[in-house]
């Protein structure tokens, strides 16, 4: 009897340990970020949710940047972190260099149901660019070779749409490292017109820019806009345990309602945004194959040299 009663207080006692599931192989989760602002204000933007996640969890999280988009991608690729919020095109990237061995599993929705974003290209209210026709012969900025938004859909529909190779059309190509590089080089006149996104008129990349005091209101005028993208997704490395990915992406899903003033600073959210991010939606590849299809295309373009 004394046999019988030791080993169930023993396994009483292992109980706690082993309900710990995968919190016992990952006590520290690594996110990533993008480099579509500058470091301090990514990290302070994102600090909230860093915060949110540990209670929530009950784990380490630490948030991981880079110079440049690729050194997530790679870092995801190389079991580096565990997760990380990409753009659309930095998940078709990170899913051809895994060979589809990661996760999307949320992306932002709108206020009014929507899912998507815009590139645009931006110029100097006063520089006399109104319009691709005008920024023929000028300089172009993309963000990064792997953006969404700063490079993949606005040289494709250049190409395929309005009928004109940027490297032909424009005198210079150039990546300007980020969007906030992009807008800070067209106020500065070292680019003519710079690739970016917005969410609508109100709310974007040039927008917080002004918002912050960065820039100006009223210097930097869109000229051009894109369709529709897919937001970017929150994305796990496929090797992580299920009930993990569920478990963090449940988390991420709630923190809106659970820290709504965190929330708002994560989301940057103005109170005369029309149309403000409120949450998470969840999504699955099927929703990014044709960013993944355009990228091969683009690849093509680059090897054909055509």
């Amino acid at each position: 009897m004394r046999f019988v009663t030791t080993t169930a207080l023993l396994a009483l006692t292992a109980m706690p340990a082993l309900a710990e599931g995968w919190k016992d192989d990952y006590q520290i989760i690594r996110f990533g970020i993008l480099s579509g602002e500058n470091e301090q204000d990514r990290l302070m933007r994102n600090e909230p949710l860093r915060v949110y996640l540990e209670e929530t969890l009950g784990v380490d999280v630490e948030i991981f940047t880079a110079g440049n988009y690729d050194g997530v991608i790679q870092a995801v690729a190389a079991d580096q972190i565990e997760v990380a919020r990409l753009g659309s095109s930095a998940y078709a990237a990170a899913y051809t260099e895994t060979g589809g061995k990661v996760v999307p599993t949320l992306t932002s929705i709108a206020q009014d149901g929507s899912t998507g974003y815009y590139s645009i290209v931006v110029a100097r209210c006063d520089s006399g660019i109104e319009s691709l026709a005008d920024a023929r012969g000028k300089v172009l900025a993309f963000a990064d070779p792997d953006s969404t938004s700063g490079y993949a859909v606005p040289y494709f529909n250049m190409i395929t749409k309005e009928g004109f190779k940027p490297e032909e059309y424009f005198r210079s190509v150039v990546f300007g490292g980020s969007h906030e590089a992009g807008v800070t080089g067209v106020v500065n006149g070292t680019f003519d017109t710079a690739a970016i996104y917005q969410d609508n008129d109100s709310a974007g990349v040039y927008q917080r820019m002004e918002d912050k005091g960065m820039i100006d209101k009223g210097v930097v005028c869109k000229i051009w806009e894109s369709p529709e993208i897919t937001s970017g997704p929150w994305t796990f490395r496929q090797n992580l345990p299920e009930e993990m990915i569920e478990d963090v992406t449940a988390a991420i899903e709630s923190f809106p309602k659970d820290d709504p003033e965190g929330y708002a600073l994560y989301s940057s959210f103005t109170g005369d945004d029309p149309n403000p991010e409120v949450g998470f939606s969840r999504v699955d590849h099927d929703r990014y194959q044709w960013i993944v299809d355009m990228r091969a295309w683009i690849k093509d373009q680059r090897r054909s040299g055509s």
